[in-house]
């Protein structure tokens, strides 16, 4: 992909997310650095769902809007990709939203930036025709294809490959 770019573009890319619900610890935050270019900003992120965490209450009878993002420090906060849609006036969801924790772990951003594209990635999910996933493309994707990978453990050659699970 790093090289395709470059191709594409003539120039290396400027900043790569990496977007992890386990967490990306320092030895790996390493290896993807050394895969790019010195001119390339590398940052990564926790993005998990905190089914025992805060909950927000709005007055009345509608939950908390979706794209309602608490920051809790410089590196951290709370992100609402579910809640109250009001262009639909809607909420499809059963229960209290449950917010994305969002937590900078290596490398430097500003936290609302990192909410507003994680938000940005759950916006529409062309695959599923679903307008609003409480997860960013990004995490949902890679749940999907690592479940196809192991669902058939009698398969050998397995195909990394995205364009084989879309």
């Amino acid at each position: 992909v790093i090289r395709t770019y470059q191709e594409l573009h003539g120039k290396p890319l400027r900043e790569v997310f990496l977007h992890a619900r386990s967490g990306i610890d320092v030895a790996e935050f390493e290896g993807y650095k050394a895969a790019v270019s010195g001119e390339t900003k590398v940052v990564a992120v926790r993005v998990r769902s905190e089914s025992r965490s805060l909950r927000l209450f709005r007055q009345g009878t509608r939950p908390v809007l979706r794209g309602t993002f608490l920051p809790t420090g410089e590196r951290r906060g709370y992100l609402w990709t579910s809640g109250f849609k009001p262009e639909l006036k809607a909420y499809d969801g059963w229960d209290v939203p449950v917010p994305l924790s969002l937590e900078v772990q290596h490398g430097e951003a500003d936290i609302e930036q990192v909410a507003r594209d994680i938000f940005g990635l759950t916006k529409l999910n062309y695959n599923a025709c679903k307008l609003g996933d409480s997860q960013p493309v990004t995490v949902l994707f890679s749940d999907a294809v690592g479940e196809i990978l192991i669902s058939n453990p009698s398969v050998l050659d397995r195909r990394p490959q995205f364009r084989f699970y879309v």
